[in-house]
């Protein structure tokens, strides 16, 4: 795994909404339990960009503090999303997705085309099993589904470097710890 340093900052940069300590220790824990323990290489999250140019951390991150600065959007968990392959958690957040696409607009001509597209925001917890695994983990979880409110505590910064992600800065919304 490559150090942090320069030849960290050749690699692209994910950009994803952190959780609260009381739903990240939910979610993560659905994902330890649902997710093949071999792929699962990185905590729970909500995934923003996929593959920002490393060239935009400087930039990226002297934005992340203003939009941090503001207190935290209004979330919930809505629903159960189906993945063909996996199972995610569907988190509901207009205030969200208005952050993302405030970091759209700014970074457009610089955008891979997965992340041109306006995404649907959730919370992975299973990926890459059979279909007939993922429907039955998605028929178990929508029997006993309820929304329930989410805390949406920050937003982070990661290098993506093949496998785990490695750290470039966590920020939280004003007022959260």
């Amino acid at each position: 795994m490559p150090q942090p340093g320069v030849m960290a900052k050749t690699m692209p940069i994910i950009l994803t909404a952190t959780m609260g300590a009381a739903d990240f220790a939910w979610a993560d824990a659905q994902r330890r339990a649902h997710f093949p323990a071999e792929r699962n290489l990185v905590p729970a999250h909500i995934t923003l960009f996929h593959h920002l140019p490393p060239s935009l951390e400087e930039e990226l991150i002297g934005r992340l503090r203003r939009i941090c600065a503001e207190p935290a959007p209004a979330a919930r968990i809505g629903g159960i999303l189906r993945l063909g392959g996996g199972v995610a958690y569907r988190v509901e957040s207009p205030a969200l997705l208005a952050i993302r696409d405030t970091l759209a607009e700014a970074f457009g001509p610089l955008l891979q085309p997965q992340d041109q597209a306006r995404p649907r925001l959730h919370i992975t917890i299973q990926n890459k099993v059979p279909p007939q695994a993922a429907r039955r983990l998605a028929d178990a979880l929508e029997a006993g589904f309820r929304p329930r409110p989410l805390v949406v505590a920050g937003l982070a910064a990661w290098y993506y470097a093949g496998g785990p992600w490695q750290p470039i800065r966590s920020l939280s919304f004003r007022g959260r710890p």
